[in-house]
């Protein structure tokens, strides 16, 4: 029987092992890690798993692009877009609804869009009950765009893109940050994009990994012969 102790125990082992030799080491990320509880916002056979360097499907029979990122990638992307409190979020694929909760802790307001309408609700459940209340759920297709209440101040994509189409730093405010994984298997970047000013923005690759694509992403132009 899995207890109390065993299930923070595992909690700050991911911290420590995984979380930490991945270059987070802001101490309010850390701390925030301990205070949203992983575990909470995964299947209930999936607790066990909450804590592993992996992703987590997010519902039985789950397809490709239907998993939790993993946890050190969550705190990574976090701890790079310096999300502050009074910054309006927009949060393309709320999936879990875990990575909508930490946001949500750093910031002002969180739009989270998500496809499927079922993830939604399951999500509203979840940050609900941890008392979550400046987060906006909508449903529909963000993976090129979504304009609606823009501009805002900082945007994370939470599935890769082969193609980030223009649009999201175009919803960017001036000073507005912008995460986005970029590329096709086997190799993506993770890209920190800032607007210095309207139409104007700089980007920095941050890292390589391999996520699964947003549905319905753009994809790159292909030669015909």
């Amino acid at each position: 029987m899995t207890t109390r102790t065993d299930i923070e125990q595992a909690r700050f082992n991911m911290v420590e092992q995984q979380i930490r030799p991945w270059d987070v080491l802001d101490t309010q990320i850390l701390d925030l890690l301990f205070e949203v509880r992983r575990e909470e916002f995964v299947l209930p056979q999936h607790r066990s798993l909450a804590f592993f360097d992996m992703e987590i499907p997010l519902v039985a029979g789950a397809a490709a692009d239907e998993q939790m990122l993993s946890p050190k990638l969550e705190a990574r992307m976090l701890q790079e877009l310096t999300v502050k409190p009074t910054d309006r979020v927009l949060e393309i694929g709320t999936g879990s609804g875990y990575m909508t909760a930490l946001l949500a802790r750093r910031a002002a307001h969180v739009t989270s869009v998500e496809l499927n309408p079922a993830f939604s609700a399951q999500a509203a459940e979840r940050l609900a009950a941890h008392d979550i209340r400046n987060v906006t759920l909508e449903v529909g297709d963000g993976a090129r765009g979504w304009g609606r209440n823009a501009p805002y101040d900082v945007i994370v994509l939470t599935g890769s893109t082969p193609v980030l189409d223009e649009k999201f730093q175009a919803s960017l405010t001036a000073g507005g940050r912008l995460l986005a994984i970029v590329g096709e298997e086997p190799v993506m970047t993770a890209y920190l994009i800032t607007c210095e000013t309207p139409g104007v923005c700089h980007s920095t690759g941050l890292f390589e990994t391999c996520v699964p694509a947003l549905r319905n992403a753009p994809q790159p132009g292909r030669f015909v012969f």
